[in-house]
């Protein structure tokens, strides 16, 4: 995986030249070297004097980059290097350091680099590769940073919206196994309502004797097995369909948590990328005006001429200003949602755990309640199996004969 960059290692200067107390020395993905003060997270391109009272580099060059990881700034490691401030004319459109150029370098650089989630990082294949924030774990917060494409292939998905549909899944998941609960009471209810009606029938009432009352039996064990069944069905809706509902509705919110934030800062983060490339035209266009009035100077010399000149020089470092501004607003919501995003994923996984885990739990308590159901149902026709094996139709016949006999037989004399 490289969804990002980590700092290179110290190059061959930081070795041989001496540097002020708290800096080193960097090389950035284009090979360019950058010095960091590791006490401020500071960063200059040019190498910091170790003059005392001769400031490090013009302030304009500075700038404090926000820690980061999976292809956000770690301190110190530009991850898109803001090359530019007050500079001196150059008549040379190859200048490396000119982001108004339109020189070898800049193409290279374009082609060096990859947009993600509308951020632009370096392309893969120039930078190091990022460690894993959980290297013993499948965790949503290391694999979820790039674009996936749809599976109609018609565009792309952000990693973090894959997160959100999983979630979303989830809980349409925990809706439809309510909805299962639900049914399975209403089934109990209608059952025990069948049973009781039923164990209140009429039918072969007459029956007589040992096996009517196993008969009796048979029917009052309807009755005790309704009230079972409704026993089953109120504890199937306190413990197990209302918790479910409770924890669909709390994740509910966690979710509206989750998603109105992230897609805050994402929203705030394209428009900062916006203002910095914004940013960028404005200066090569400033830029293309102070060289072209700089070599008509060179052509022509007149006080309107140099007056031109100091005011696109003017426009010019002020254009530098508005970039570096806005590189560093877009560095600070680049770096606030890198800590969000990890934040938020570490969450989303949390989530997920806990909403597996209580589902778990209360289908396991289904099937206790079940067993506990079968449990009763089977001692509601105990009394039926123990006088069904009392059954005895001679001793029913005695009975029988006794209630309802006429009288004994005696010979009858026949008259001839």
């Amino acid at each position: 995986m490289k969804p990002g960059m980590v700092p290179p290692p110290l190059g061959e200067e930081s070795q041989t030249v001496v540097l002020p107390p708290g800096w080193q020395s960097y090389l950035s993905p284009q090979g360019r070297r950058y010095y960091v003060n590791t006490a401020t997270n500071e960063t200059t391109w040019e190498r910091p004097s170790t003059s005392p009272g001769i400031p490090a580099s013009p302030g304009p060059h500075r700038s404090s980059l926000p820690p980061t990881v999976n292809g956000y700034h770690v301190a110190g490691t530009p991850a898109h290097p803001p090359e530019t401030a007050h500079m001196s004319v150059r008549k040379s459109t190859g200048d490396s350091q000119n982001l108004g150029s339109s020189s070898p370098s800049k193409k290279q650089s374009k082609e060096n680099t990859i947009t993600i989630n509308c951020v632009t990082f370096p392309h893969p294949d120039t930078m190091l590769e990022q460690q894993l924030l959980k290297p013993t774990e499948w965790s949503y917060c290391d694999y979820f940073w790039a674009d996936k494409k749809d599976p109609q292939g018609n565009g792309t998905v952000a990693g973090f919206e894959l997160l959100l549909q999983k979630q979303l899944k989830g809980k349409q998941m925990q809706k439809e196994m309510s909805e299962f609960i639900r049914e399975r009471i209403k089934i109990e209810e209608e059952y025990a309502k069948n049973l009781a009606k039923l164990s209140q029938n009429s039918l072969a009432a007459q029956e007589e004797g040992s096996l009517g009352e196993a008969w009796a039996q048979v029917k009052k064990s309807l009755a005790d097995e309704a009230e079972v069944h409704l026993k089953f069905s109120a504890k199937l809706h306190s413990e197990v369909e209302k918790p479910l509902m409770n924890f669909r509705e709390n994740f509910k919110k966690d979710m509206k948590k989750c998603d109105h934030h992230i897609a805050d800062l994402r929203k705030q983060l394209v428009s900062r990328y916006a203002a910095v490339e914004k940013a960028r035209k404005a200066l090569t266009e400033r830029q293309r005006d102070l060289e072209m009035k700089t070599q008509q100077l060179e052509i022509k010399l007149s006080n309107k001429t140099e007056e031109d000149i100091k005011k696109a020089r003017r426009k010019s470092t002020q254009a530098g200003d508005d970039l570096m501004r806005c590189v560093d607003l877009y560095n600070q919501a680049q770096s606030k949602w890198f800590e969000e995003m990890v934040t938020t994923t570490l969450e989303l996984e949390r989530l997920e755990v806990e909403r597996v885990e209580m589902i778990r739990q209360h289908l396991c308590q289904y099937t206790q309640l079940r067993h506990e159901t079968d449990m009763f149902n089977q001692s509601t026709v105990e009394p039926v199996d123990q006088l069904l094996r009392k059954v005895d139709p001679a001793k029913d016949r005695e009975l029988w004969v006794r209630e309802h006999k006429t009288g004994n037989i005696r010979p009858v004399d026949m008259e001839i």
